[in-house]
């Protein structure tokens, strides 16, 4: 087995591609090491002593680094890691636990009105299909968290988490796109 890396656009955070499946259903984030504890792969990950958030894609993991890590030192660290987890077979989460699966708690979800519910709708359908899509190629994710008064409120995730660019991302990428599809929205924001 072979761990591909690529760089992201944040460069604290390397997206590792271990050519097989590592998430089948959502995303997962861990950026503590109590966080990393629900996972024996994170839990790993953190014990490097540098690593400071692990991200769980489809088919990739993305491991942030500490302020002043050297990926020269950390990236084979990492790949070793990774490569014993993949090749031994052992679960992603303890216990066999559905905790593999991203599902905004509702006090970081605004409650959307009923009456933007078609708007909503399309809002959700253009992140789904062209948003998180080109995300998920950084090595992260963008997850609808509501809303408001033509304002999208969106939280991002993995390498697009803390990545100086993301500002530009939002404002002019997402917000672009969206403003384009969808005339009620007026701005989007980070969550």
């Amino acid at each position: 087995m072979f761990i591909e890396t690529e760089t992201t656009p944040n460069p604290a955070t390397l997206k590792f591609l271990p050519g097989e499946q590592v998430m089948t259903a959502g995303t997962r984030e861990f950026t503590t090491p109590e966080e990393a504890e629900a996972s024996p792969l994170a839990d790993a990950l953190f014990a490097l002593g540098d690593v400071t958030g692990v991200f769980f894609g489809r088919d990739f993991v993305s491991v942030t680094a500490g302020p002043g890590t050297q990926w020269s030192t950390l990236k084979p660290q990492v790949a070793s890691v990774l490569l014993d987890h993949f090749v031994s077979g052992a679960p992603l989460f303890s216990g066999g636990s559905a905790e593999g699966i991203a599902v905004p708690g509702e006090d970081d979800m605004m409650e959307d009105d009923p009456n933007d519910a078609d708007v909503v709708a399309q809002i959700r359908e253009l992140i789904d299909t062209r948003v998180r899509p080109a995300v998920a190629n950084d090595g992260g994710d963008i997850v609808y968290r509501g809303f408001r008064e033509g304002v999208v409120f969106l939280k991002m995730q993995g390498a697009c988490s803390g990545c100086p660019s993301s500002t530009a991302t939002l404002k002019h990428g997402i917000e672009t796109l969206l403003k384009h599809y969808v005339p009620e929205v007026t701005e989007v924001r980070a969550a």
